[in-house]
């Protein structure tokens, strides 16, 4: 009998990775190419090609081709009701009926989710948050996204909205901070213009109006505040806060059994350090905060790791 193989593929804005499994989970290939870009048709062809490569190899190493399960991690969601793609940043997604388009194409059923939900989903399986029954992931990188997982299974909504933190308005806003910039979703104050990587950036920029022409980004500002500098320091402070606040509300709401982090700035030591006791200043009752704040245990590629899982064993 063939051995179980899962293929997860991560459909970002400028790359398409895609990766083989086997049943214990244990990587068998890899594949990342770039995304056409504006461009629906060549983007479905180019995840058709990730799999048959990776199918290919899978062959190539074992002898053998068994047809994979597929799961898609994209950067919107797949509305239930109709089966079409809304909220993706990659735009040429929107209205398009993908995970129809690619079950057709493959003669296999596909799933597709949310790129957070799908890091939700690969550190509950077998991640920092394995066996939890209800995990919260963070994506803090250009953007902030979130994603929630229950019992390792996406948990997504009539909506197709669950977890999308990011766009709920920065809790506690202080008179400096309301009624905050326009988000590229049509409001205002949203959490990911003031705590994604992108955010950083503005806010240090504006905070230090006279250093002109030298604007920084997200990680030089980190290793800025790490050597010392008072102004880096005090843009990371900013950004601490905020996400403790931003962190609560989610607590408040959901309180999860564990908490993920993702993306560029989830490498900064310094967030596990501070970030939890900030959490805390804000969750009702006050004081202590039970809920741990982890790492992703798989890093980058948790995400397509998560898309690979969409199917269970």
């Amino acid at each position: 009998m063939a051995k179980p193989i899962r293929i997860g593929i991560d459909l970002g804005g400028t790359k398409i990775e895609g990766l083989a499994l086997d049943g214990a989970g244990a990587e068998i290939a890899r594949l990342r190419i770039l995304t056409p870009q504006h461009d629906y048709a060549a983007t479905v062809k180019a995840i058709l090609e990730v799999v048959n490569y990776l199918e290919r190899r899978v062959k190539s190493l074992s002898g053998d081709r068994p047809l994979a399960s597929v799961g898609v991690g994209i950067p919107g969601t797949v509305v239930a009701a109709t089966g079409l793609v809304k909220n993706s940043n990659s735009t040429w997604l929107n209205g398009q009926p993908l995970e129809h388009d690619l079950t057709a194409a493959l003669g296999r059923p596909v799933r597709c989710a949310n790129d957070a939900n799908c890091l939700a989903v690969s550190e509950a399986t077998d991640g920092a948050a394995a066996g939890a029954r209800m995990v919260f992931a963070v994506i803090l990188g250009t953007g902030c996204g979130g994603g929630v997982a229950v019992n390792g299974s996406v948990h997504v909504g009539p909506n197709g909205v669950a977890g999308e933190w990011g766009h709920n308005p920065l809790p506690w806003a202080t008179a400096e901070e309301w009624p905050g910039s326009l988000c590229y979703c049509g409001q205002r104050g949203c959490i990911e213009t003031w705590i994604s990587g992108t955010a950083l950036a503005r806010d240090h920029a504006a905070s230090n109006p006279a250093v002109v022409g030298q604007r920084m980004a997200s990680p030089e500002i980190a290793a800025a505040a790490a050597a010392g500098d008072v102004a880096a320091e005090a843009s990371m402070v900013r950004l601490e806060d905020r996400i403790g606040r931003a962190l609560a509300s989610v607590v408040n709401m959901l309180d999860p059994d564990v908490i993920v982090f993702g993306g560029g700035l989830s490498k900064l030591d310094r967030l596990y350090a501070n970030v939890p006791a900030l959490v805390a200043r804000h969750v009702f009752g006050g004081g202590t905060l039970a809920t741990p704040l982890l790492r992703a245990k798989h890093g980058d590629a948790s995400g397509v790791r998560g898309a690979a899982w969409l199917w269970p064993a």
